[in-house]
């Protein structure tokens, strides 16, 4: 990987401290967001957002019927449109809201609202970070799906699920491809140098562009992507002349193999525009059309790939067979489950089902582990914040889709004093998962000690304590310790 998973967590970090709410956050983290882009939040309330934004260096302004009536509302880049609608009780008003912030938007406007998804314990719950008005007197709930219709019925667009409650509108069709596609690309780290030729050496700082380029996309550029590219051509004649002396000093294996995870990532992606109305090929971005042409020869060639992948989901068994197959992840007797960092290294088959849940609820923020029912069509996202850190980290909460009815249902184990909890946490990573070896020697010492016995009795924190008790010993970190009498 480019940018570890502990890496790319402790970014995401940082930017939990900004106090920045969600929408903002996703749109900042996806690069929707950035100083080269305008922000403008309509219905800024008392500007909270407003002021994080300018505090991270980016052009920023908003506007509030309440707080900011004198304030203009000026045209930008990106608009947010953050838990306006729930608050509005007229529907005309609320249906002029969400034109005005588009008719305001140059690129993204980002619409959310709070949204109600079922709970065992009630019969809908409320899911996001909304707000109240200041009367305290209307908030209107949204099913995930109703939002999206209500967005793209009003402005005649198709709005993106980003999040549960989140979605992303864009004036480009172009751009909404690439943010659909990026999110399925594969983070891929350069090929180290492993033999510093002399023409390697000579030209390493000119050669470097293409090495990066090759690591993003899977092939060699065309003329005009690569901003040294003259420089190149006229060196070496062509970019496969160029590339030709990467390749004597690097693992040739290991650039194909960023070919291939490429080309399953563009699969994945066409894959699923199957539900919806599928772009046109002079729709997508000029760098994925080359993409396509480079793996596949054509468009239809691409999508007759990716369609045969989607439809034999449909059929008896594939989705068991992958996962009994899976060399990632932990299997049990109905299920699959792996790490969230790990999605993009399954089988391709797994990433189109897995794509099949999130197009509807756009990504799980915070999901740790992702498990795959074999015996039903149903994935669930579970969320243990201290996976990392705790040797046993318990279950903090759940978010399950039927995809059959695309029902999301939540489930809160954060206040039960007995919850599920993790063992064999390497089993749910892949191998160069930056805590793998720290997680597999614990359970190594932990199996020494005859602590995983009794497997029905340890699943939950109660069940692990007594076993940790009779077996006079403690966790410590990730080590086993005895108990000093």
């Amino acid at each position: 990987m480019s940018e570890s998973y502990l890496e790319i967590e402790r970014h995401k970090a940082a930017m939990f401290r900004t106090d920045l709410s969600r929408p903002v956050r996703l749109a900042i983290e996806w690069e929707i967001l950035n100083k080269d882009t305008t922000f403008f939040d309509y219905g800024c309330g008392h500007g909270g957002d407003v002021q994080r934004v300018k505090n991270l260096g980016y052009t920023s302004a908003g506007w509030d019927p309440y707080y900011y009536a004198d304030m203009p509302c000026i045209a930008a880049d990106i608009v947010n449109l953050g838990y306006v609608l729930n608050v509005i009780e007229n529907l005309e008003e609320r249906r002029q809201a969400l034109i005005s912030a588009w008719k305001l938007t140059g690129k993204v406007l980002i619409v959310s609202a709070q949204v109600l998804i079922n709970a065992p314990s009630k019969t809908q719950i409320a899911y996001g970070d909304g707000i109240v008005t200041r009367r305290n007197t209307f908030q209107k709930y949204y099913e995930q799906e109703e939002l999206k219709k209500y967005i793209d019925d009003t402005l005649n667009v198709d709005a993106v699920p980003v999040a549960l409650g989140i979605y992303f509108v864009f004036r480009d069709e172009a751009e909404k491809e690439s943010y659909r596609a990026i999110r399925f690309f594969s983070s891929t780290a350069t090929p180290k140098v492993r033999l510093l030729t002399q023409r390697f050496e000579d030209y390493q700082e000119m050669l470097e562009p293409l090495m990066v380029f090759y690591t993003k996309r899977g092939r060699l550029p065309v003329k005009g992507e690569l901003e040294n590219g003259q420089l190149l051509l006229s060196e070496f004649g062509s970019f496969r002349r160029a590339f030709a002396v990467v390749l004597q000093a690097t693992d040739e294996e290991e650039w194909d193999a960023i070919a291939y995870r490429r080309s399953l990532d563009i699969q994945v992606y066409l894959a699923l525009t199957h539900f919806e109305q599928r772009p046109r090929f002079y729709q997508l971005a000029p760098e994925m059309r080359q993409d396509i042409k480079a793996f596949f020869g054509s468009y239809d060639d691409a999508c007759e790939v990716a369609d045969q992948k989607l439809f034999s989901l449909g059929q008896p068994g594939v989705v068991k067979n992958a996962c009994d197959k899976s060399k990632i992840g932990k299997r049990t007797r109905g299920a699959l489950y792996i790490h969230v960092a790990a999605l993009q290294a399954l089988n391709p088959l797994l990433r189109i089902y897995e794509g099949c849940a999130s197009r509807s609820i756009g990504r799980v923020d915070g999901a740790t582990l992702i498990k795959f029912y074999t015996d039903e069509m149903r994935i669930s996202y579970l969320f243990y914040p201290d996976f990392d850190t705790e040797a046993h980290p318990p279950l903090n909460a759940s978010i399950s889709i039927d995809l059959q009815t695309r029902k999301v249902t939540h489930r809160d184990y954060s206040r039960r004093a007995n919850p599920p909890i993790l063992h064999r946490k390497e089993t749910f990573v892949t191998s160069d998962y930056p805590l793998r070896e720290e997680f597999a020697q614990l359970t190594q010492q932990e199996e020494k000690f005859g602590l995983f016995e009794n497997k029905s009795e340890i699943g939950t924190l109660n069940g692990w304590t007594n076993c940790l008790e009779e077996h006079g010993v403690e966790i410590k970190g990730h080590s086993v310790w005895r108990v000093k009498e």
